[in-house]
């Protein structure tokens, strides 16, 4: 299980709201109002559903940053599995008309992020473990 790239939950969350739109021909579901608070300077800070799965997914970029400090022979498996999310998001932000939004282009690039510092991370800790005499 700690193979799994947990930056495809905000993908699969992304896809369940707009899946469950599909007969919804509203205005942007990303821009629905989830939570208003008062602030002591009086004005309002609010945070939308698009706010709720950018943060989410900032979440699990920073634990998907965490677990490529680990070194093993399994991270191939876990890079491997990062890139195929890379690619996932990518594909369907090209292909998919109800992906062409700002917070799903912001989760892309949270997971070209992940999987740029995934192989940085990598990289720079093998060049540590070889030794020369």
């Amino acid at each position: 299980m700690s193979h799994v790239p947990l930056m495809i939950v905000p993908f699969i969350l992304y896809n369940l709201v707009i899946a469950g739109l599909a007969g919804f021909s509203g205005g942007d579901p990303w821009a629905t109002g989830l939570l208003g608070v008062t602030m002591l300077s009086g004005g309002i800070w609010r945070m939308d559903l698009g706010d709720a799965l950018i943060a989410l997914g900032l979440i699990f970029m920073f634990f998907e940053i965490l677990k490529s400090t680990r070194t093993s022979n399994a991270s191939v498996l876990d890079h491997l599995l990062s890139t195929f999310v890379f690619i996932a998001y990518l594909v369907e932000f090209l292909v998919v008309g109800e992906a062409a939004t700002s917070v799903f282009f912001l989760l892309m690039v949270m997971a070209a992020i992940d999987l740029m510092a995934g192989f940085s991370v990598s990289i720079r800790s093998a060049g540590r473990d070889v030794s020369f005499n």
